[in-house]
């Protein structure tokens, strides 16, 4: 069954203690998205010196992944 216009109750209002806790609730939340976004782009640049580093040792030690290719001939 469908309720009329007489029946339908409107959303309960919060209260002011319910406002707060939002509001407190919402600015943990954010804090924490914050913390995992600055984790997330400490590890990413970690990584990508980790793998510059082996990139620049590499080139030092004068072979180069694709410098070993042209080396190698496929034998059918």
């Amino acid at each position: 069954m469908t309720k009329t216009a007489r029946e339908f109750q409107g959303p309960k209002p919060i209260t002011k203690a319910e406002r707060e806790a939002r509001k407190v609730f919402r600015q943990v939340d954010a804090e924490k998205a914050v913390t995992e976004y600055e984790t997330d782009q400490k590890a990413l640049h970690a990584n990508r010196e980790r793998l510059k580093a082996e990139r620049l040792a590499r080139e030092a030690a004068g072979t180069t992944p694709v410098a070993a290719k042209k080396g190698k001939k496929k034998s059918r």
